[in-house]
């Protein structure tokens, strides 16, 4: 027969196995009853001013549409923050800034025809209006494009301030 020996090493650990495993459960409850309450106290002693409630239930984000405020940005700088990094190295076919034979195409179709492109997006570029840079910003950028590539395009119209 083989000798098999129990966790249990008497009556007395028995009796404190069994305390612990009743006293246990209450201990936790009653520390997490504790903190609720101890919580739920601090918020209640806050202070009440207009600011520090505002302050408490803010949005987490916010969003910003255009600002009418910001000055208008050159076809050259909407090129280096939003077309440059397809059109200088030629991603996805994009035509090469400055590449006479890859715009020709393009420029025969006409200045609208290119601002719609870009406005709307073409193949694999996509729409850039009403991002970062206004329908007028855009057009700007596609005679600066444009142009370094053989066209013979003037600026477009500025448009008026809404009232």
């Amino acid at each position: 027969m083989s000798d098999h020996s129990t966790a249990n090493k008497g009556p007395k650990q028995l009796i404190v196995t069994v305390l612990f495993s009743y006293l246990l459960p209450f201990a936790v409850i009653g520390s997490l009853v504790y903190s609720a309450t101890s919580m739920k106290q601090a918020a209640s002693t806050a202070p009440m001013t207009e600011k520090a409630v505002g302050q408490r239930i803010q949005k987490v984000g916010l969003v910003e549409v255009g600002s009418g405020n910001r000055e208008m940005k050159s076809g050259e700088q909407v090129f280096k923050a939003q077309c440059g990094a397809c059109h200088t190295a030629g991603v996805a076919g994009a035509p090469k800034f400055g590449d006479a034979a890859a715009w020709g195409p393009r420029i025969k179709t006409g200045f609208e025809a290119l601002v719609n492109s870009a406005v709307k997006g073409k193949n694999a570029m996509g729409p850039q209006a009403g991002g970062d840079h206004s329908e007028y910003e855009v057009a700007l950028a596609v005679v600066y494009m444009a142009n370094a590539g053989g066209a013979k395009f003037e600026d477009p119209k500025k448009p008026e301030p809404a009232k």
